[in-house]
């Protein structure tokens, strides 16, 4: 096929920019053929109105995924396949003769992920692969969850707050919103398991849904504190390294005893191993921008985190190759 002028001034490009390494590394990392066939049985084959045929599977696929990584709302992706070179290439879109999907076409792409549960399958298609690669060693998990504001203002169209999202107290501040509640394993740091509540749910009243069941370890910080103690936990032959509370840490140290010296050196072990939890957080609130929730309800967010951390864990792999050689 003939390059066309947009390709060939793309690739002579002396200088890569953030967003060219980004495509580049969602052509390489994204398993294509495998969410291609995840979607596919459920992806209609007309538009429904005159038996028009619908854009093409992989064109929307790649449009979804390129609207999740870089934070876009439907008509700024529209608008940015327009306005880059690249984006253009990386969708195999030539502007000469080929249509762009519109704002309305990826929406409603969109709600049929939403609607048959396909980011959920797209996640633990995404993991199926990474365990394929030895990537998730199971021997233990490290749990822990992050607040996702949502808006607190009434003035929208309905006049309300997200009757689903709650407000919760952090430190001196109050947050309103929803609770991602994951668990990693600990070697990787790949997220295993997603869980979303309203704000106010204590992290440690998760702790059970985020165990694959195959881990002897499980990691987490001074919230999950009696997680052992729980019911729904006492069956469970796992061993609970929870982190000490700060007060009590601190009074150890600063005791000068052998006993608080060693105290002290156990718990910076654990926050070590507990640290990996915080990539894949990183990723989806610093890396994708996703420090607010983007849809009233937690149904639709909960389907919206799922291709999220899916993703964070196909960039993250790039670092765990090591580990699985």
């Amino acid at each position: 096929m003939q390059i066309t002028f947009a390709e060939a001034e793309f690739v002579s490009k002396k200088k890569q920019t953030r967003r060219d390494r980004l495509l580049m590394d969602l052509e390489t990392l994204v398993p294509w053929s495998v969410l291609e066939s995840v979607i596919e049985p459920y992806y209609p084959k007309s538009d429904g109105k005159r038996g028009r045929p619908t854009m093409g599977l992989s064109r929307m696929l790649r449009m979804y995924i390129l609207q999740q990584v870089m934070g876009f709302s439907d008509e700024g992706t529209e608008d940015a396949v327009y306005d880059s070179a690249a984006i253009q290439l990386f969708m195999g879109i030539d502007l000469g003769r080929d249509a762009v999907p519109d704002a309305t076409t990826l929406l409603r792409f969109r709600r049929l992920l939403e609607t048959h549960s396909l980011t959920q399958q797209i996640f633990a298609a995404v993991n199926y692969q990474l365990a394929s690669k030895g990537l998730y060693l199971k021997e233990g998990t490290v749990v822990d969850a992050t607040i996702i504001a949502a808006p607190p203002s009434t003035k929208n169209k309905s006049k309300s707050r997200d009757p689903q999202m709650r407000s919760t107290k952090k430190g001196n501040q109050y947050y309103f919103g929803m609770k991602a509640h994951i668990g990693a394993d600990a070697a990787s740091g790949l997220v295993h398991t997603l869980v979303t509540t309203a704000a106010n749910v204590h992290d440690v009243n998760q702790a059970h849904a985020l165990l694959h069941g195959e881990e002897q370890q499980v990691y987490g910080d001074s919230g999950y504190l009696g997680a052992d103690k729980r019911e729904e936990n006492k069956d469970k032959d796992v061993e609970w390294v929870v982190a000490m509370r700060h007060g009590k840490r601190r009074k150890l140290r600063d005791s000068g005893t052998e006993e608080g010296q060693l105290a002290d050196k156990i718990e910076k072990l654990k926050s070590r191993i507990r640290a990996k939890v915080e990539h894949p957080f990183y990723w989806v609130k610093v890396h994708f921008g996703h420090r607010k929730t983007r849809y009233r309800g937690l149904a639709k967010n909960t389907a919206h985190l799922y291709s999220l951390f899916a993703l964070a864990n196909l960039f993250l792999s790039k670092r765990c190759m090591p580990l699985a050689g």
